[in-house]
């Protein structure tokens, strides 16, 4: 089912969901299950599965030589859907990069889906590898996520990348997009940032899920102003709790995102780590109940794989 006929279904109710990355390569998908499992009694619609970018690995050959390879650390997002997707009875979004992949390969992960009865996917032109200032699209491949969203509805219409097909048996995949409450941090501005995302929108995106935010009153202008510009399609937040010390340096560092000063008194009086996941808990939960009474049509969680504090979260929200 889509994420859109999940919210339609639900008539006014808040909904649960999350999002998991793919072990490592090597790694037991057991793991994973593990932390799937105390989140299904809150009965998620759907569960988001993120893609990682390639990046290089240096090996060491011996007498002092490395070679430099192109890699993937955690591969997986489709065989981790359909995983899934089989053991829980539940809908998967696999998400699609610009960053790493050809539009030929784009495509062939397209008609997987299809395959495989998964029918929604998040379109996203992904970060910068790590040694880049910048982005940098792979040769053939969708420089901005637009242009990911206007393939995939291509596909949605029976255009392939060098054929339109006349077929009885076409897509119809439902497609979300990240939206920025505090703007992407390449954006000059928020309005420039929502013109984007209006572009995205326009090119065929069913729904808008949100960067990470601590700040309800953002989300709630985001959506404002988002409306004003004529973006009707649903807007999910997206939670992640503070988990440790480092998350209060690297988070703005990454999103570029601001902490309210209260969140930072409460975790600068922390002794440990420990006392700072239970100020990240409290505070999610507060979050999560003024964004339910709100009657947000999900709040989607960062779980990064690990469920403990998500779960504390949903049990005193859901």
């Amino acid at each position: 089912m889509k994420v859109t006929e999940h919210i339609e279904n639900a008539k006014g109710k808040t909904l649960f969901s999350f999002e998991i990355i793919p072990p490592q390569k090597g790694k037991s998908i057991q793991e994973l299950y593990d932390n799937i499992d105390p989140l299904m009694e809150f009965k998620p619609p759907f569960i988001d599965v993120t893609t990682s970018r390639e990046e290089y690995i240096y090996i060491d050959k011996g007498n002092g030589l490395l070679d430099k390879k192109l890699t993937r650390m955690r591969p997986g997002t489709l065989g981790i859907c359909a995983s899934i997707k089989h053991k829980y009875n539940v809908d998967t979004v696999p998400h699609l990069l610009c960053g790493g992949f050809t539009q030929e390969e784009t495509e062939y992960m397209l008609v997987d889906c299809h395959y495989l009865g998964i029918n929604n996917v998040m379109a996203l032109r992904g970060d910068a590898m790590k040694h880049e200032q910048s982005f940098v699209p792979k040769d053939g491949g969708n420089h901005y996520a637009v242009d990911l969203v206007r393939q995939i509805n291509d596909l949605n219409c029976g255009k392939y990348l060098h054929e339109v097909m006349d077929i009885d048996n076409r897509a119809d995949f439902c497609i979300g997009v990240a939206g920025y409450p505090e703007k992407h941090l390449e954006s000059p501005s928020l309005q420039s940032d929502l013109r984007r995302l209006k572009e995205k929108v326009d090119a065929g995106a069913d729904y808008v899920v949100t960067q990470m935010f601590f700040d309800n009153a953002k989300y709630f202008a985001f959506v404002e102003k988002a409306r004003e510009m004529g973006i009707t399609v649903p807007i999910i937040p997206g939670i992640k709790p503070i988990a440790v010390q480092k998350h209060m340096q690297i988070l703005p560092q990454i999103f570029r995102i601001d902490l309210p000063e209260d969140l930072i008194h409460e975790v600068d009086k922390c002794k440990n780590n420990a006392e700072i996941k239970q100020v990240g808990i409290e505070w999610a939960i507060q979050q999560s109940k003024e964004l339910k009474e709100a009657g947000v049509p999900f709040l989607h969680y960062y779980s990064m794989g690990k469920s403990e504090n998500i779960r504390q979260i949903a049990s005193q929200v859901f």
